[in-house]
């Protein structure tokens, strides 16, 4: 099993490295360029849809580790037609730009298809409090649809989007392990080869962008990942919740900042925390390595604590989150400039 997970491992970093090099030069040769504009965090023309590498690599994969016996058939439908519906949608976002309604229908169909196929999701316990599947499926649909958007959002500066993916895979594969789910961690190992195998094109100069097609594939296959989690174990769920933590705050806090300011939310913007933390440090690189710190040597220990059952879900998610609120609130994140 080892092995065929190494072998697996570095074809998915190689050929994803490879193919983003190959999509780099068409981009440049097309004239497929992101260009700078006052909502930009950039400087400089760069080639896009770089994404499309990994989401290629690791959907051609996905068979291959179902013939192998590391995922089930449920799960190969289920991420394949989502997969590709989304990567799909983002590219031709990335080349014509797809109208917001077309785009959202596409994210709709895609988490409903993970839905079904991985059966809902479970019924769970908090704090004595039974929440019936009915419910949790039905909230379990609108986390996948954020969750799928709000990734896109936090796309906005070099290797924070694959950074964040790497270092989520990582610390999901490690629960998986210590939880005696060995065969689990193995898709998570194979989807974070793939974006390191990106991530070299991207960071710490970004050299292409990996674009909506990446960046929404991201979001909705890590968050049919953690509903995998949900079935597995409700601490498993909580522990992805909690290294998710950087994107969710983030994201979350500046819509709702947006919404209190009647700021029409559903225009690009630059006003994120991390963005505005650009502005702080001037630099992309160090908001990037301390969102890396943060999931790994924050977010990580916290999750793994819910794991080994030392802290409810609850109670990690509130302590977690706590100072990544404060830190958005610093940053002001929502709000139009930073002061």
């Amino acid at each position: 099993m080892q092995g065929l997970v190494f072998l697996y491992f570095v074809t998915a970093t190689i050929g994803t490295g490879l193919l983003t090099y190959l999509i780099r030069h068409y981009a440049l040769a097309k004239n497929l360029l992101d260009i700078p504009n006052q909502r930009s965090s950039h400087t400089v023309p760069t080639p896009r849809g770089g994404g499309v590498a990994f989401v290629v690599v690791f959907l051609l994969l996905l068979p291959f580790l179902f013939m192998a016996g590391f995922i089930s058939l449920a799960f190969l439908i289920a991420f394949l037609g989502a997969g590709i519906a989304v990567g799909i949608v983002g590219f031709l976002d990335d080349k014509w730009c797809v109208a917001t309604k077309w785009r959202l229908l596409v994210h709709f169909f895609a988490a409903l298809w993970i839905l079904y196929w991985m059966h809902g999701f479970p019924p769970l316990n908090i704090m004595g409090i039974s929440i019936p599947a009915v419910l949790t499926t039905m909230l379990a649909f609108f986390y996948l649809v954020w969750l799928l958007n709000l990734y896109n959002f936090m796309d906005g500066i070099n290797g924070i989007a694959s950074v964040e993916a790497i270092t989520v895979c990582f610390s999901g594969a490690i629960f998986y392990s210590i939880s005696g789910y060995a065969f689990a961690s193995c898709i998570l190992l194979i989807l974070m080869a793939t974006v390191i195998g990106f991530v070299f094109w991207n960071f710490p100069v970004a050299r292409i962008f990996m674009g909506d097609a990446g960046s929404g594939f991201l979001g909705i296959m890590i968050g049919g990942l953690s509903i995998q989690a949900a079935w597995a174990s409700t601490p498993l769920f909580f522990a992805w919740l909690i290294v998710l933590g950087v994107f969710i705050v983030d994201a979350t806090w500046t819509l709702i900042n947006r919404l209190l300011q009647k700021q029409k939310v559903y225009e690009a913007h630059r006003s994120h925390a991390y963005q505005h933390a650009v502005d702080y440090f001037g630099k992309h690189t160090t908001v990037t390595l301390a969102v890396l710190c943060i999931n790994i040597f924050w977010l990580l220990p916290i999750a793994l604590l819910v794991v080994l059952h030392y802290l409810s879900g609850l109670l990690g998610l509130m302590i977690a989150y706590i100072p990544l609120c404060l830190l958005a609130y610093f940053f002001k994140a929502g709000s139009v400039q930073y002061n």
